[in-house]
């Protein structure tokens, strides 16, 4: 059986009968391949860091972001597909007419944004609308043309210099490519987002677009002097056999879903940011350079151990959960990608036809790769009430991988001696029920105790009933694996406040000491990120609360007729709720002269950066009541240590600031660290707060001061 131009039993030894090298294509085609696809994977991040903030800054805005650009990337390929097979003058004129579009789009979208792919503040979210048609709409608005312009790149290039150069292979042309976008992904984080705001790069893009658009003209022009006959048409004879073609898809879909699906895991446990975006995406890159352009590397039996080890240990990450410390969670999540990304990719590398068929094969390889993206951004979150996807993805792997040997008569499943045959297979059959049986254990570990559980756009909320029939009993929320709040459920103690909430945290000492609590007039609270609703458990007759709140499933379980935690129904106080992003609501609504303002949404589970910016705090400054308004910040974090960032805000607007670290009360009181943003006054000089709060320099030299255009995490995360 052929693979056009190799057996299917080559995926044994890819190295065993490897060409010289041939020379290499001409400049003007690695020129536009290499530019082509570093601002393929550039604009990503561009257009996913400025509009991240109007999302509220949860993972799935970037699994959206991924969807859309997989699908763009499908349909750049399919374009080339076709285009190919148009006589060569046909082709360039059509490619000159598409790029030619493409710059167009730029130019106008230039004069209406603040640059070409940065939308303006009016394409801002409605936050009643769906945040997945919001962003596929975005994205399509500002670079869908552009974008399928670069996406059809690399295959239209490799078809072109198959014709225009005969005897050299267009395949390097991919692990050009390939390095482009690793060029690409890897500078952002450490070059292009240190020195240059979101808007500046923008327009650097914009101009880079430019360079390749002229590059990419004259590879259209110069495939277009080269005669049809000369070569180029679609190889004929018969087509791949099916088989074939399934495997060139499956291999493809696999590690897509596992790219997403680990990306996601890192975001919802630290943060949304380009830095735990790149560099998973940089490692399912860089095994398909090393896999096309150095097959020698893949051994199939070196990288197939590599897959059950790395698996073995990522399991063992699922396991300890929020316990294991970033470092080695990162290092789990990146080593198990590597590895089934280089094993299912250097079998892809292996079955990779002659170069006649290269644009079928990448339009197959490409629909893989969008079947990852529409999986994990559209079908999961509809069938699977958790994040399941990961657990497919991982135990997915290896039984393509052991499917690939059964299907190669020459693996060693298949050849030898019948009794080390049959024991080989019984082996692998032997590893792959261990690992479902171990995920399979995972995920009925996360049901246990469920009551409710809810999935939407902003992650897997779970609601469990714990220490059933004792006096502590009560119902815990969850996001993810972080807990976010719990009530206590007999009558007379629905109301105790409780986790890291209690009479002794930071936020309690502010709403209780207050001026004007202590003068006995009402309170007006803001409260961004609502959890369970347990600082209502502070309110009095008169104050007035104001809840905002971006996942509306988290707002559910608190309001209606019979809401699942009560704190905000039985509140004394007027009560009112806030769907959206905290930022966005705040800048649409006049001043609402808050006495405190209590920032809850950084405990875990991907903290909002945009909600700890010098613009972000400008804009709580507006909405507090002079001159004794309050800014109580919740910083207790497993993983990231925010104190530095908070004190430098507090710094910028010369503001003072302490950290109030309160302990463990009883298992329903949490320890907790609440820093408390304020002027000089009255509370600061609060005997009962000067006891247990501890003041934080403001002014000390390097203090960051976060922006919407400069945010790094580096500095504030934490190893141990």
């Amino acid at each position: 059986m052929r693979a056009h131009g190799r057996r299917l039993h080559r995926v044994t030894s890819p190295h065993a009968d490897a060409a010289p090298r041939e020379a290499a294509p001409p400049l003007r085609y690695r020129a536009a391949v290499f530019l082509g696809a570093l601002l393929l994977f550039q604009v990503q991040l561009i257009v996913g860091r400025r509009i991240l903030p109007w999302f509220g800054g949860a993972p799935a805005v970037w699994t959206t972001c991924m969807l859309f650009f997989q699908v763009g990337l499908l349909a750049g390929y399919a374009y080339a597909h076709g285009l190919v097979r148009l006589p060569p003058r046909r082709q360039r004129d059509v490619h000159l007419g598409v790029l030619a579009g493409a710059v167009l789009v730029l130019a106008v979208r230039a004069l209406e944004w603040p640059s070409s792919v940065t939308p303006g503040e009016a394409w801002k979210p409605d936050p009643a609308a769906s945040p997945v048609a919001g962003i596929v709409a975005l994205l399509a608005a500002g670079v869908g043309l552009p974008y399928l312009v670069l996406a059809s790149t690399g295959p239209l290039a490799q078809a072109w210099v198959a014709r225009v150069r005969p005897g050299t292979s267009p395949y390097r042309l991919f692990a050009l490519s390939n390095l482009g976008s690793l060029v690409g992904l890897l500078g952002y984080p450490f070059v292009v987002e240190p020195w240059l705001p979101v808007v500046s790069q923008g327009r650097a893009w914009t101009i880079g677009f430019g360079v390749f658009a002229l590059a990419a003209g004259a590879g259209a022009l110069a495939a277009g002097r080269v005669p049809a006959v000369s070569g180029g048409a679609p190889a004929g004879g018969p087509g791949p056999p099916p088989v074939v073609r399934v495997l060139w898809f499956s291999l493809a879909a696999v590690p897509s879903v596992l790219l997403l699906a680990v990306t996601s895991q890192l975001c919802q446990d630290v943060a949304v940011v380009p830095l735990l975006w790149v560099l998973p995406l940089a490692l399912y890159l860089l095994s398909f350079v090393l896999c096309f352009e150095y097959e020698r590397l893949y051994r199939r039996g070196h990288w197939l151990a590599a897959v059950a080890l790395a698996a073995a240990g990522f399991v063992y990450a699922l396991f300890e959960g929020t316990t294991l410390a970033i470092g080695w969670q990162v290092t789990a999540g990146g080593a198990v990608l590597f590895a089934y990304g280089m094993a299912c990719h250097g079998e892809l590398a292996a079955l990779k036809p002659d170069p006649g068929r290269l644009t079928s094969f990448y339009l197959t390889v490409a629909a893989g790769g969008a079947f990852g993206g529409v999986f994990t951004g559209l079908l999961a979150p509809v069938v699977f009430p958790g994040y399941w996807e990961l657990h497919l993805a991982l135990l997915g792997g290896p039984v393509l991988l052991v499917a690939v040997l059964l299907l190669d008569p020459e693996s060693r499943l298949n050849r030898g001696p019948a009794a080390r045959v049959w024991g080989t297979r019984l082996l692998a059959y032997a590893a792959l029920g261990g690992l479902l049986g171990a995920l399979g254990a995972h995920v009925l570990g996360g049901l246990r105790g469920a009551a409710a559980l809810r999935r939407g756009f902003f992650g897997v909320l779970t609601v469990s009933l714990e220490n059933r029939g004792e006096p502590d009993e009560w119902r815990k929320l969850k996001h993810g694996r972080i807990s976010h709040g719990l009530q206590l459920t007999a009558p007379e103690r629905r109301r105790e406040p409780t986790t890291y909430y209690g009479p002794k945290s930071g936020v309690a000492l502010a709403l209780v000491r207050h001026p004007r609590r202590l003068a006995g007039e009402p309170l007006r609270v803001g409260l961004v990120g609502l959890g369970v609703g347990t600082l209502a458990a502070y309110a009095r007759g008169d104050d007035a609360y104001r809840v905002y709140e971006i996942n509306p499933d988290v707002l559910a379980l608190s309001t209606g007729p019979d809401p699942v935690f009560t704190f905000l129904r039985d509140a004394p106080a007027e009560v009112a709720t806030v769907l959206g992003d905290a930022r966005i609501s705040l800048e649409r609504e006049p001043p609402q002269a808050l006495d405190v303002l209590a920032l809850d949404a950084f405990s875990g589970d991907a903290i909002p950066v945009h909600l700890l910016t010098r613009e972000a705090f400008a804009l709580y400054r507006r909405h507090l009541r002079e001159p004794h308004g309050v800014i109580a910040v919740h910083v207790s974090n497993k993983y990231l240590d925010l104190r530095p960032v908070v004190s430098g805000l507090a710094g910028a607007f010369g503001l003072r600031a302490a950290v109030v670290s309160s302990p463990e009360a009883g298992n329903a009181v949490w320890s907790s660290d609440w820093i408390l943003v304020m002027g000089e006054g009255p509370l600061l000089r609060d005997p009962e707060l000067a006891t247990v709060s501890l003041p934080l320099a403001v002014d000390e030299p390097g203090l960051p001061v976060w922006t919407d255009d400069w945010s790094p995490l580096v500095g504030v995360v934490r190893l141990d």
